[in-house]
């Protein structure tokens, strides 16, 4: 899969013989899921060892554990004596409906509020068992339907083949699982370049939320890059912050008003690289489209990922990982190959976690290009794409399961975040002369101000 991978990355198939893939087992998936996470990973540090070769440097050898890949795609925050935030609303999840199953996303209050709003029900006071049976008395289209209507987050099971004939899935089965396009950049000057930390003087804005983009920030922010992560005042996410504000600076601003959009658009004029997770169309009502981010910041690269694909009927939809995994056909496909009577999702948020990857690997890539051809760069990707990638790569045979974590498996340091220290599984992938090391522990949203150091 890492060379599948690498070649939608657009890089020199020469280079894949630098990377050694360690380890073995599986996690227990229908789906050659360990497979597309250490190779995700592994992409990301061929994309860096890359960085460091076109910088004068000689190619570093790249190595990439299987199995601590795998357990990074669940999480690598080991809290010591505090406890983190539940991962999710008491509301959001799987629902039988009248024609088969339904997920709904509710972890954001208004998500949590559309949805409850067709169903009938108070959002801050209804129980599991209320939302069942109102769930229960619709078809899943329909609700489904209704719910995006309303600006909420749901979708209905489908299988591989209804996901095949549907309009957007065959829209995604036409996209590439990287986007690219180039465009002349003016020269830019850096700070020199330290081989051991090749992100050093790397300016990157954040607009991500979640797991995937911020994944592709986070790993980064561990070669010495300088991220700005900004957020709306009214977004929160705190089941995932401790998790994946390692080695950031979180701030905010209101883009609707004037003051705020030019402050952005000052911190856009100086960053190197922009990572945004806005649904296609968001930005450019914004007045911060494509074409002005060009014209503040020619030698940008500019890296989007959205959930359902960039054309077709839902390009615009909201989604996440658990509600893709329940359109494109993998629920369904996990609850009929293990016999079970309802959906089963893959054991891991696997395409927010390597699409993640995939989009550092994209920006590391856009780096290159710009050092050694004088290119800014724009890249897509989506979840959606990502799971075509994965559906492609049914699981092959039984391997065993990975050993049980060990206090072996954490690494030395302790973190301490600002809810407690911490601790961190050890990094998967070993880049040699490259260290992975974050300056900054998990720190809570809108903690800084909006400003490069």
């Amino acid at each position: 899969m890492l060379a599948e991978i690498w070649r939608a990355l657009d890089g020199a198939p020469a280079l894949i013989s630098t990377v050694r893939l360690e380890g073995g087992g599986a996690l227990p998936s229908v789906f050659a899921t360990s497979d597309l996470a250490q190779a995700s990973v592994a992409a990301a540090g061929l994309a860096v060892a890359e960085l460091v070769a076109a910088a004068g440097g000689a190619m570093p050898a790249v190595e990439c554990d299987r199995r601590l890949a795998s357990m990074w795609f669940s999480g690598s925050l080991r809290a010591q004596g505090w406890t983190p935030p539940a991962l999710w609303d008491s509301v959001a999840g799987d629902y039988r409906c009248a024609d088969g199953w339904i997920r709904l996303h509710t972890n954001a209050p208004h998500h949590r509020a559309a949805a409850l709003q067709v169903l009938g029900l108070d959002p801050t006071t209804a129980p599991r068992e209320d939302v069942a049976r109102e769930v229960a008395r619709w078809k899943g289209c329909e609700l489904e339907a209704a719910i995006v209507a309303n600006q909420g987050c749901a979708a209905e099971m489908r299988s591989l083949a209804q996901w095949s004939a549907h309009p957007q899935g065959i829209a995604v089965a036409a996209e590439p699982l990287v986007w690219r396009q180039g465009f002349d950049a003016p020269v830019r000057r850096g700070a020199p370049f330290d081989a051991a930390r090749p992100l050093a003087g790397i300016r990157v804005l954040d607009l991500t939320r979640v797991l995937a983009g911020p994944t592709a920030t986070r790993f980064l922010a561990a070669f010495g890059a300088d991220v700005l992560r900004i957020d709306p005042v009214s977004w929160d996410e705190p089941g995932v912050v401790p998790e994946m504000t390692l080695g950031k600076r979180c701030a905010h601003l209101d883009f609707r008003e004037a003051q705020d959009r030019q402050a952005f658009e000052r911190l856009l004029s100086e960053a190197d690289v922009l990572v945004h997770g806005y649904r296609p169309q968001a930005l450019e009502h914004l007045g911060l489209g494509a074409a002005r981010r060009r014209q503040l910041n020619g030698a940008l690269v500019d890296v989007a990922l959205d959930a359902y694909g960039w054309s077709g009927p839902w390009a615009g939809r909201r989604g996440f990982d658990s509600l893709v995994q329940m359109s494109a056909g993998i629920a369904d496909a996990g609850m009929r190959l293990l016999g079970r009577d309802k959906p089963a999702p893959l054991p891991v948020q696997a395409l927010d976690h390597a699409t993640g990857y995939l989009l550092a690997a994209s920006a590391l890539r856009g780096l290159t290009r710009r050092r050694q051809a004088g290119e800014g760069s724009q890249y897509r990707l989506s979840l959606a794409r990502t799971a075509r990638l994965l559906a492609s790569h049914p699981a092959e045979g039984v391997e065993p399961a990975f050993a049980a974590e060990a206090a072996a498996d954490l690494g030395a340091a302790v973190e301490n975040t600002a809810w407690g220290p911490a601790r961190r599984l050890r990094t998967p992938l070993r880049i040699a002369g490259v260290p992975l090391r974050w300056d900054l522990p998990a720190s809570p949203l809108r903690a800084c101000a909006a400003e490069w150091r």
